[in-house]
């Protein structure tokens, strides 16, 4: 093992740099995800490996939703689905490439609001690869929405709004969080929690809108 050590924020990260494969590095992330950051920002990746990350999350993005709302949607889920959910799933494949650059953007914006150091090409890393290094955890919840699904009829309680929601959108929370640990490193921030905080805010203000605009008839595009 090789141990790295930010002089700037003081912290030591501890992975080993002989770890290529992308599984390796991934969980490599999830122990560490300022390391795992600095290590991908120092080998300056070209932008075509850049957009190989998005299109990997991408693909995940579109297996766990198809998931949770195609092959397994929870029946008080089913209200807010869409007829169309086919052609929005991939209409959205098509757009999140470009929105994470726009994401990326005003991330990076908001950052130099609040200080930061880093540019705009260390923030587009650092969020393509969180998007990726949280994916899996996406699709574990798909998964957790498929069991739900299976036990709906022997237990009652599933079939509750309140219980079977919240699976769609765990994903969000290691996203934001491994995110939040990415511009912390790359902006040479002290602390993570106040850009989590930060972050966590402006994704459930983006979730209220969504609902809002969907209960208002203005974007009804379903969950």
């Amino acid at each position: 093992m090789t141990m790295q050590t930010d002089s700037f924020h003081g912290y030591t990260g501890i992975f080993s740099i002989n770890r290529t494969s992308m599984l390796e590095r991934i969980m490599d992330a999830w122990r560490d995800m300022r390391a795992s950051s600095r290590r991908l920002i120092d080998e300056n990746p070209n932008e075509g490996r850049l957009v190989f990350l998005i299109l990997l999350s991408d693909l995940v993005f579109f297996l766990s939703w198809s998931i949770k709302t195609v092959v397994a949607p929870m029946s008080s889920a089913s209200a807010f689905i869409p007829a169309e959910i086919g052609v929005f799933l991939v209409g959205a494949l098509m757009i999140r490439t470009p929105f994470m650059y726009l994401f990326s953007m005003v991330v990076y914006g908001i950052a130099k609001l609040f200080g930061g150091q880093g540019t705009w090409y260390e923030t587009r890393v650092c969020v393509f690869w969180a998007a990726l290094v949280s994916a899996p955890f996406s699709f574990i919840a798909a998964l957790v929405t498929v069991s739900m699904y299976g036990l709906e009829d022997y237990i009652p309680v599933l079939k509750e709004e309140w219980v079977s929601l919240p699976p769609y959108w765990l994903g969000l929370i290691p996203f934001v969080w491994l995110i939040s640990e990415g511009i912390t490193e790359s902006h040479k921030f002290k602390l993570s929690s106040p850009v989590f905080m930060v972050m966590t805010v402006l994704s459930l203000a983006g979730l209220f809108g969504v609902y809002y605009l969907k209960a208002t008839g203005l974007f009804d595009l379903g969950i």
